[in-house]
């Protein structure tokens, strides 16, 4: 009977301390501002997902606190996870909805990303997705062959963002001549470039935000797909190839691997290194209620925003894999994407 009875003073113990932990947690955050930062520029797709989320995932964190989205664009990313890294406080008031490709900066040895983003505490990715090459249809580029011409120029953000990486590692691992013009701010810059007629398409934009931010795009056929830079074909574009399909050698194909490992983790959030555990532990249990809270799932359905719930544990996961991987394939997969060149096809 002691022994039943010392475990019940225990359970109580331990309830009573996750009580005084949400309990301090809540305190914490009520009448608190949460600044979310964008690693990209306003009107994007980012940002289309970063405000349909927030009044949710407000509405699940203990205490309910305001989260305002502040954009924080610059060199493909890197700007935001540098300030998230070293300058934003510690405390949980600060949070991160950033590029996929700009963790996995540090893998490649990218001297402008001094952070370690195994560090910061990952709350978890809106989505998952495939990335696609998409062209200005009456541009004459529609179709994988058409790659090899010199006439397929693509816009971007900076070196280390997807727009840049993705294209470049297509030239270098299959010989094709796409054109890279660097310096736009954002995805949505990048669109606007195709409408004027500057740039021809881009490289590493993903179905979701074109679906978000230029719905008509598709279904009046104004821009083609030539090429899938995914594993497999998404089943949205049956008869468009993916890249794989091309790699003939499965050394080429372990590079694929690395290389597209970020559109696992498409939209992550995050929270700097140094948040108090009980803090990380609710913003994420907050991050899985949104996830499936049908008031957001609705909501991002009438916006055409694509979902799918990654947790913080499985993106914690995917980077320390990419952290493990052996020099040389790192060194091939580096070279691919030209991370320390130019940035441009011939």
């Amino acid at each position: 009977m002691r022994q039943i009875a010392l475990a019940a003073v225990a359970a109580a113990a331990i309830a009573g301390s996750s009580a005084a932990r949400a309990d301090a947690v809540e305190d914490f955050y009520k009448g608190k501002q949460i600044s979310l930062i964008l690693s990209a520029g306003a009107g994007g797709g980012y940002a289309q997902y970063a405000f349909a989320f927030a009044p949710y995932f407000s509405q699940h964190i203990p205490g309910k606190p305001n989260i305002v989205v502040q954009n924080m664009p610059g060199a493909g990313g890197i700007r935001a996870m540098i300030h998230l890294y070293q300058n934003a406080p510690k405390d949980g008031t600060f949070l991160g909805l950033v590029h996929s490709s700009v963790p996995f900066a540090p893998v490649y040895g990218i001297e402008a990303a001094k952070f370690d983003p195994r560090q910061f505490n990952w709350l978890g990715s809106i989505n998952a997705t495939s990335a696609i090459c998409v062209s200005w249809t009456s541009s004459g580029v529609t179709k994988w062959d058409d790659l090899f011409s010199g006439k397929f120029i693509v816009g971007g953000t900076g070196a280390g963002s997807q727009m840049e990486t993705l294209p470049a590692m297509i030239n270098k691992l299959f010989g094709t001549k796409i054109k890279i013009i660097s310096g736009y701010t954002g995805g949505n810059d990048v669109y606007l470039a195709m409408e004027r007629g500057e740039v021809t398409g881009r490289c590493g934009g993903l179905v979701s935000s074109i679906l978000s931010t230029r719905p008509d795009w598709f279904p009046q056929k104004k821009v083609s797909v030539p090429i899938q830079v995914a594993l497999e074909r998404n089943p949205m574009f049956p008869d468009v190839p993916s890249l794989v399909e091309f790699a003939k050698e499965e050394r080429t194909k372990q590079i694929l691997q690395l290389i597209l490992s970020p559109l696992e983790m498409d939209r992550p959030i995050l929270a700097p290194p140094g948040v108090p555990a009980e803090r990380v532990a609710a913003l994420r249990a907050a991050f899985h209620a949104t996830m499936n809270d049908p008031a957001f799932l609705e909501e991002a359905k009438r916006q055409k925003l694509e979902t799918e719930e990654v947790s913080g544990e499985r993106l914690q996961k995917i980077l320390q894999d990419a952290f493990r991987l052996p020099a040389d394939v790192v060194k091939a997969a580096n070279e691919a994407m030209n991370l320390t060149g130019s940035g441009g096809g011939d």
